[in-house]
This record gives C-alpha cells, sequence and structure tokens, in this order.
C-alpha cells in the first residue's frame, strides 16, 4: 500500500517517540535555587529549590531532593521532599520516600508504600452518574417528608 521508503520512516518516528525522553534540567545535589524554575523540557531535581517548578514535561524529585513551593507538571516521580501543592496534568507518582505537605492535583495518582501525604487530593476526570441528582431527590423527598410532618402538626393544635 505504501511505498518501501514513506513505511520505514513512519517506523523510524514510531521508535524515536517510544525512546525515554531526555532530561534538560538538572538541579544537583549540591545546588539551591532560590526563585521561580521554569522549564519547557523534563526537569530533575537533586537538590533544593525554594520557589514554584514549573515544567509541562517530567519533574522527577530524587531522594533527598526539596522544593519549598508550588510545583506544576505534566508528569511527576517524587522521592524528595516537596511542601507546597501539587498540580500535575497527568500521572504522579510517589515513591516510598516521598513526603508531600501540600494539596495534590492530578489524574492518575500512584502512592508507593511509605509515601507521606498531608493535604487534600484532587482527581480531575471523576464522575459519578447520578449522584448529584440522587442526591437532590433525597433532600427533596425529606424536606417533603418535613413539611408534612409540620402540617400534620399545625392541624392538630388548630383542632
Amino acid at each position: 500500500m505504501f511505498p518501501k521508503n514513506q513505511d520505514l520512516s513512519l517506523q523510524s518516528r514510531q521508535v524515536q517517540s517510544q525512546e525515554p525522553d531526555t532530561v534538560e534540567t538538572v538541579v544537583g545535589p549540591s545546588v539551591h535555587v532560590e526563585g521561580d524554575f521554569a522549564s519547557e523540557g523534563n526537569i530533575l531535581v537533586k537538590g533544593t529549590v525554594s520557589g514554584n517548578v514549573t515544567t509541562s514535561r517530567l519533574l522527577t524529585v530524587e531522594d533527598g531532593a526539596k522544593i519549598f513551593a508550588n510545583v506544576k507538571a505534566g508528569d511527576a516521580v517524587i522521592s524528595g521532599h516537596i511542601k507546597g501543592n501539587i498540580k500535575v496534568s497527568d500521572r504522579l507518582e510517589l515513591t516510598e520516600s516521598a513526603q508531600v505537605l501540600g494539596d495534590i492535583t492530578c489524574k492518575v495518582l500512584v502512592v508507593s508504600p511509605g509515601a507521606l501525604i498531608q493535604g487534600k487530593l484532587n482527581m480531575a476526570g471523576i464522575s459519578i452518574e447520578g449522584a448529584s441528582s440522587e442526591k437532590k431527590r433525597s433532600v427533596r423527598s425529606r424536606l417533603k417528608s418535613t413539611a408534612s410532618m409540620e402540617e400534620d402538626d399545625s392541624q392538630q393544635t388548630v383542632e
């Protein structure tokens, strides 16, 4: 169907897209960054960052690394400490050495035994069919029964 050269270029593009992404920015173990830190590529934190960290790609926080601010990333693997809110567009993985003090927002959450979290969790994409309408019906029926009980009481006192 396709000529041979087009078929090969398609295969090479598929192989390239399956290769792991390379790290573009590394905060070394002896480095302390103060201020906001943003990148369009992957970030690997081995040291300390005191400021917001933002990337549209993968954020990796190694064991012993610390971030003292809010984090935004496409995906994240956390093994260190974060004191701040975490907002991940897709997948957040907390390893056994991870410690998070802040609210988490993500689509997929993977938590290894031993990871510590203190904060609220909000997972985007959840939709429980009929839950809100069922709750409304339940409230309405309780209000109706309360109103009819009050009506019966008022009629008894009038007689």
